[in-house]
């Protein structure tokens, strides 16, 4: 069912995919990594601390995350990016409507994002947003837009149908996995209640990472044949220095 979902709207939703206690550590983590990060919002916690972290790189290489995206890319699976969204009560910002291919070097533009919910993320706390069926469109252009207070300063530079929307509302554990040609965005967090969700950007291993230098400060082998680019080594636990975590001591050699 999800897949005739994907294929006919851009995107689909699977519940209850992680456990609570695993959940629960993620939760542990974004704040870990605002205390580390104190120069960054929760809304800029991404890429080039992804592959020294080992808890980071242990959530993104679950198999039962790798497993929905083997549904999706087949299963030679590498990480080419991830990104926590924290937004935090009141002041969380918009993100702006965008096709996420319109910004990545990726060749052929064959990957997927599966977006984990950390929080419960509704309407009040500035859910995702997705424009079903947009999917189908090509690739847009993307623009500056200054003097809006969102996450990223660009958006597509195409006109939005809002009417059209709608509103992926996820509870903790819960994934919504969409296509890299989708119109999506989310709205400010006017509640008070944070909205943080984890992005994950899984590529087949055939399809090449072209940003320089290489390897891409995120790229990761997680299941299967190594195919087409080069990955950053698995991270080292070190006690003291990383977060601890369930199974951290088969991450420590």
């Amino acid at each position: 069912m999800e897949m005739h979902e994907y294929d006919t709207d851009g995107y689909a939703i699977f519940r209850n995919v992680l456990d609570t206690e695993l959940i629960g550590e993620a939760d542990e983590h974004v704040r870990w990594l605002q205390e580390r990060h104190p120069g960054r919002s929760g809304e800029d916690l991404s890429t080039e601390l992804v592959a020294r972290d080992p808890f980071w790189v242990r959530l993104v290489s679950d198999d039962r995350l790798l497993d929905i995206a083997e549904r999706f890319i087949g299963p030679d699976i590498a990480l080419f990016a991830s990104h926590y969204i924290a937004k935090p009560p009141y002041t969380g910002k918009a993100v702006l409507w965008h096709q996420d291919g319109a910004f990545w070097p990726l060749d052929p533009m064959r990957v997927v994002t599966l977006w984990l919910a950390v929080d419960r993320s509704t309407p009040e706390n500035g859910c995702l947003r997705v424009i079903p069926g947009s999917h189908r469109q090509d690739l847009h252009g993307v623009r500056e837009r200054t003097g809006e207070d969102a996450v990223f300063g660009v958006e597509s530079d195409v006109a939005v149908d809002e009417s059209r929307a709608v509103d992926v509302i996820l509870e903790p554990g819960d994934a919504e996995v969409h296509h890299p040609n989708i119109m999506h965005g989310s709205n400010a967090n006017a509640s008070p209640h944070r909205r943080c969700g984890l992005t994950i950007r899984y590529i087949p291993t055939s399809t090449r990472i072209t940003a320089e230098p290489l390897p891409f400060p995120s790229a990761l082998l997680l299941r299967g044949r190594a195919g087409v680019n080069e990955y950053q080594p698995r991270p080292r636990y070190v006690p003291g220095e990383h977060l601890p975590f369930r199974g951290a001591e088969e991450w420590a050699s």
